[in-house]
């Protein structure tokens, strides 16, 4: 039984301390902490898991002899630190994504389990469970569609379902993150430069106080060639996510959610999503049983990895700069350390 220590008790924090708790077996979740004075409690109160232990300071959470693994789900700037200090403390880290927010302290995250002598973090890219993203990365490894040429994606969040405060840089690191990393697994290549489009930009970002450019397109060229044109729009009419693969013999299209078919009123009708959750809520739960499997029986952890966080940090960060500037961006990584080259 691995126990475990959730570091963040937002939404997806407490609903992966619902998850842990009620849905995942192998695990007992045995701590959480939250900066926020009585969040934690709170939430505990509503899942009926008082008797769990409620620290005020991460740092006593991640020292606590009981805590196996922590999972950190606190605000974005605050990840590097907590995962730094698992790590130091020889404690496994899950980590939701983004990793960090800049390369060098995702640099310092590989060091610290490099020292470890064995893989220790996982990063919570959770579409690698999604079984039409494990579908599209089997056409590819059995050569199904032959060598993938170029690639379509779409990532459509709702209306509005942003805070005003969000920003342009924001659909990059917390939205177009997801198809860095997943479009990195499925190709199995590294990136080579990144260009961001501005497309006319849609009236209501308007009600938006930072000015925010929405649609955005994001074209990545790989390292053997392939374009990848994805397109971010965070005020769309629901959440809608497609990847489309063009190979030399085929394509590879991912499935879209299925939907009950409506007819009335001589009209034929199916269901968008409005919530990232339930489109991908079975994927968290197998990500996290494939964890809690895994360190029970000794193996080694299988999901995405520093290495991986690592390089979404360093593509979003060229991401946003040919924002900035207009142009094409290079995408620069150090060389791979070999403590990660067997990783898949």
């Amino acid at each position: 039984m691995i126990k475990v220590g959730v570091v963040g008790i937002g939404k997806i924090g407490e609903d992966h301390l619902n998850r842990l708790q009620n849905r995942v077996s192998g695990v007992e979740v045995v701590a959480v902490c939250d900066i926020v004075p009585n969040k934690a409690k709170e939430a505990l109160k509503r899942l009926n898991l008082e008797h769990i232990k409620d620290y005020a300071d991460y740092k006593d959470l991640v020292k606590d002899s009981e805590v196996e693994l922590v999972v950190c789900t606190a605000n974005n700037e605050a990840h590097a630190e907590i995962a730094l200090e698992a790590l130091n403390n020889g404690k496994y880290v899950f980590v939701e994504k983004p990793l960090s927010m800049t390369a060098e302290e995702c640099q310092a995250i590989m060091e610290a389990e490099e020292k470890n002598g064995k893989r220790m973090v996982q990063v919570g890219f959770m579409r690698r469970y999604d079984p039409g993203y494990q579908q599209l990365k089997k056409y590819i490894v059995e050569g199904e569609i032959g060598a993938p040429l170029m690639m379509h994606c779409r990532h459509f969040n709702t209306y509005l379902s942003q805070p005003k405060d969000y920003e342009s840089e924001r659909a990059i690191v917390e939205t177009f993150i997801h198809e860095i990393e997943i479009v990195h697994w499925l190709l199995g290549e590294e990136y080579k430069n990144v260009k961001v489009y501005f497309p006319k930009r849609a009236d209501i970002t308007k009600e938006y106080s930072k000015g925010l450019q929405d649609p955005q397109v994001i074209v990545i060229e790989t390292e053997s060639g392939v374009n990848v044109v994805t397109e971010v729009f965070v005020n769309a009419y629901g959440y809608d996510i497609h990847c489309d693969i063009v190979g030399e013999l085929g394509m590879a299209q991912l499935p879209a959610v299925p939907s009950v078919t409506l007819s009335k009123a001589a009209k034929r009708s199916t269901d968008i999503l409005t919530d990232w959750k339930e489109r991908f809520i079975a994927a968290y739960d197998v990500e996290f049983q494939d964890i809690a499997d895994r360190l029970n029986s000794g193996r080694e952890l299988n999901g995405p990895c520093s290495w991986d966080g690592y390089v979404a940090a360093v593509t979003a960060d060229a991401s946003i700069k040919s924002q900035k500037t207009g142009e094409t961006e290079e995408i620069k990584l150090m060389e791979k350390p070999e403590f990660y080259k067997n990783f898949k």
